[in-house]
């Protein structure tokens, strides 16, 4: 398998060296070459394994030859035996052809685990091989952080740098980040916005000689090894609730569009999708372009369900790319203009490829809190940003009743203990490891939106915490 970059100007890289690589030179995201496909034979022959087996064997046409079967068996085992459920993605039917799939069971509490657990195991075992080392850096907006900081603390060849928007995460979020005190982990908290992390992390990239001298590496979801390993868990669901001779139907609530983009994969993989609908908050530019093809860019605004407060999606690019054809001069000519006006020239013909698989509804703060309430009230607790997809999947809820509706919950309701205090009047507690989080000491640097305090933090912490010489 090899993969290329969306904007075309890179180089092709094998599995090992996309992993790597995170961010494509050309400012492009990697993509494979060609999709994999399984035949419905071949889909039947993964009912019944468990979830570490169904993810091994997913992934092993992405990864190829570059890692054994038997060795990326094992790591995948051992990315999911610290999850607190013994199904690791165990569905919950929530009325007659409703369920929700809990991704929310990882360490840190959030569906960021499943990829992250994995990405670290890879990134240990590629550099331990090749006798490397690399610097992570990354933007979250609240959950993607501490995922990636639990996969990476204290691991002997990665030094690991976030970046959050100051005062827009939630105090647990936040303090998921700002505890974990291994040398190797750094955190930032940066005066602005997910979308200007976003962007001082892409730019990172695209300073060639830094990112050289820091030998970078991404944990974000523009590193494609973290949305293939997310294609598993839509597998797992679908083969639960009888595919591939029944079709099923996914709703994700959706910021940064990796999550609902390994759903879209699975689908080219020849998985039954019937369709799938994103959940947008008031940063609702995705629901927006999906019902009028209007790809504008609005001021960001802070909501109850933060992870999702976002206005760049940076994965809506691969998504673009399959969309013109894999005609990466038109994407990346789309993408320039996105940077440089604020909107995106989609031609209509191109959109409306888009509408006949993805439905989209947008949630405000107030039917948030209507939906948790609704849900509270018929036995189940969730979190902002699953209601805002149990929302958008009773609004797009697909003709047929045969087919099933799958709605990703992608964090547990302790993450969001005011706002689900809002709507249900008590607090969620924690689960028993991380009762003494609010009591723990945190650690974090506060920086303005600039590159070159930035870029001088992350070379700091790097040559001090393993002092080196950097090619």
């Amino acid at each position: 398998m090899r993969y290329i970059s969306t904007r075309g100007l890179a180089p092709v890289l094998g599995f090992e060296d996309t992993l790597l690589a995170g961010l494509a030179a050309d400012g492009g995201l990697y993509v494979p070459e060609a999709w994999p496909s399984l035949t419905k034979d071949q889909w039947r022959a993964l009912r019944g394994l468990s979830y570490p087996e169904l993810t091994a064997r997913i992934l092993a046409p992405f990864v190829d030859d570059a890692i054994d079967p038997a060795t990326l068996t094992r790591l995948c085992r051992e990315a999911y035996a610290g999850f607190g459920h013994p199904a690791v993605a165990p569905l919950v039917q929530l009325d007659h052809r409703l369920f929700a799939l809990e991704l929310f069971h990882g360490p840190t509490l959030a569906f960021k685990d499943f990829a992250l657990q994995l990405l670290g195991r890879l990134f240990d075992h590629v550099l331990a091989r090749r006798g490397s080392r690399i610097t992570i850096v990354g933007a979250t907006s609240g959950d993607t952080g501490s995922a990636a900081i639990e996969a990476c603390r204290d691991r002997a060849n990665i030094d690991i740098v976030i970046l959050h928007p100051k005062g827009r995460t939630s105090a647990i979020q936040r303090r998921q980040m700002t505890t974990v005190l291994a040398p190797n982990v750094a955190n930032v908290a940066v005066e602005g916005t997910f979308d200007d992390c976003q962007d001082l992390v892409k730019a990172m990239f695209a300073d060639a000689p830094f990112r050289d001298e820091m030998r970078l590496s991404a944990v974000n979801s523009i590193n494609w090894a973290r949305v293939a390993a997310q294609i598993a868990y839509y597998a797992y669901a679908a083969l639960a609730l009888g595919a591939p001779e029944r079709q099923v139907a996914f709703a994700v609530p959706t910021g940064n569009f990796g999550n609902v983009l390994a759903a879209s994969a699975a689908r080219r993989m020849g998985l039954s999708v019937h369709s799938l609908t994103l959940g947008a908050n008031r940063n609702d530019i995705l629901a927006r372009f999906i019902a009028a093809n209007d790809m504008s860019i609005r001021t960001v605004e802070p909501s109850l369900s933060p992870s999702m407060d976002i206005q760049v999606s940076s994965n809506f690019e691969r998504l673009l790319f399959e969309l013109m054809d894999r005609d990466a001069g038109a994407t990346a000519k789309a993408m320039a203009a996105f940077r440089a006006e604020g909107r995106m020239p989609v031609p209509d013909a191109t959109w409306r490829r888009a509408t006949a698989l993805f439905r989209a509804s947008a949630c405000d703060d107030a039917a948030t809190l209507a939906e948790i309430t609704r849900l509270d009230r018929a036995g189940y607790l969730a979190d902002p940003h699953t209601a805002i997809g149990v929302a958008a999947a009773r609004a797009h809820m697909p003709p047929d009743p045969d087919i099933p509706v799958v709605v990703a919950a992608t964090a547990h309701p302790a993450k969001f203990p005011d706002a689900v205090a809002q709507a249900t009047g008590r607090r969620p507690a924690l689960p028993a490891r991380l009762a003494d989080l609010e009591t723990r000491p945190e650690r974090c640097a506060e920086l303005p939106n600039d590159l070159a305090s930035i870029e001088a933090f992350v070379r700091r912490h790097a040559l001090r915490n393993a002092p080196r010489e950097i090619a």
